[in-house]
């Protein structure tokens, strides 16, 4: 809902102000990206570890979004598509095994793979397309928001890179503790794999991720024209008020 707000509101109502806070949103981003991410590390709960992965993805947003062009707005509006598909399924997945274990501890796990094939490779899915692996939905909106940062300030996009590699690292220590390994606790020894009912509930958000990865320009298509007219009168909206403070001053 803040992502729409900043689009739907500050962007076209408030163009003179976004640009005047512009530095501040890049810094406040920055922040959240790098630092959630180097918290998300030292979690030992599977939720808290993919909640602050959800502050930094959303971080993402942001930079993007006021960067204010064509890609990175774009890439943005891809990437709250996808996160509220990948964090949903994520925490699915955390779900799955509380409902068996009755435990959020990563510590509790390991060695899944062995009984819980299906559930480790739909795990597996979820986490590359946290991760941003091309061929997910996350890469799209990333890669997109990258381009169009790059293009607004080559220094944040450097600095908001360093948070992909941070989410690589957390998401697939995540992934590495509870599913690798070998299966040593006699608590896990027992535990079933998905059933058709949890299977049924995954299935769409595997095609979906699936879909935005390999086929974006069904999506990216329909936003296209919304996107070209909000960066088209942001723009416009900046020039006027320049061209008004010129005149003003040699008044």
């Amino acid at each position: 809902m803040g992502g729409y707000g900043f689009l739907r509101f500050s962007l076209p109502m408030l163009p003179e102000a976004s640009e005047f806070f512009t530095p501040l949103v890049y810094g406040l981003s920055i922040i959240a990206v790098i630092y959630t991410s180097l918290v998300a590390l030292a979690q030992d709960d599977m939720k808290k570890l993919i909640a602050y992965s959800s502050i930094a993805h959303m971080a993402f947003v942001t930079v993007g979004i006021f960067a204010a062009n064509e890609q990175s707005v774009a890439g943005s509006i891809i990437q709250m598509l996808s996160h509220g598909i990948v964090s949903a399924a994520l925490f699915l997945c955390v779900g799955v095994v509380y409902d068996r274990i009755h435990s959020r501890e990563i510590d509790t796990y390991g060695g899944l793979v062995h009984r819980m094939p299906v559930y480790a490779f739909v795990f597996l899915l979820f986490t590359l397309g946290s991760v941003g692996l091309p061929g997910t939905s996350g890469f799209v909106g990333e890669i997109l928001i990258l381009v169009g940062v790059f293009k607004a300030n080559t220094w944040v996009a450097a600095l908001i890179a360093i948070g992909m590699v941070l989410g690589a690292a957390y998401m697939l220590y995540l992934y590495r503790r509870v599913i690798f390994g070998e299966l040593t606790k006699d608590h896990l020894k027992d535990i079933l794999d998905l059933d058709r009912r949890e299977i049924a509930i995954f299935a769409p958000l595997v095609v979906i991720v699936m879909w935005m990865g390999i086929y974006p320009a069904s999506f990216i298509d329909v936003m296209d024209a919304s996107v070209v007219n909000l960066v088209k009168d942001y723009n416009a909206s900046l020039a006027l008020a320049a061209d008004s403070a010129i005149t003003t001053a040699s008044k």
